[in-house]
């Protein structure tokens, strides 16, 4: 049952942005830019195993991992601008992205941290 729950939950998160995107753009972008994910990932996690250790653990990774995703968002509306294809603007921001995660992996580990 708690799994519905957090099914349902998560969906409809995905659905109010998706709506308000199509209606009030700075709005959606304002709710999309919530780490919704990552406080719904925490909430659940701390549900299902009440680990203060472990949600501290998971806050910390989610802190390193956010910054090259950025590359995404830099990325996106210049190829979609050029190409005017969403398919091929999504493929190209991604694949940046994940250069990125790569260099950003390699660069942190020199420092001694592994997300």
């Amino acid at each position: 049952m708690l799994y519905l729950i957090k099914l349902l939950i998560s969906a409809a998160t995905i659905v109010v942005v998706s709506e308000l995107g199509k209606r009030v753009s700075w709005l959606a972008a304002l709710v999309a830019s919530l780490p919704l994910t990552s406080l719904l990932a925490l909430v659940w996690l701390y549900i299902d195993t009440r680990s203060s250790e472990k949600v501290i653990a998971l806050s910390k990774g989610i802190l390193w991992a956010v910054l090259p995703s950025f590359t995404f968002f830099i990325v996106f509306p210049f190829v979609m601008k050029w190409s005017d294809s969403f398919g091929l603007s999504l493929v190209v921001s991604v694949a940046v992205m994940f250069v990125g995660y790569l260099i950003y992996v390699i660069a942190l580990k020199q420092f001694g941290i592994n997300i």
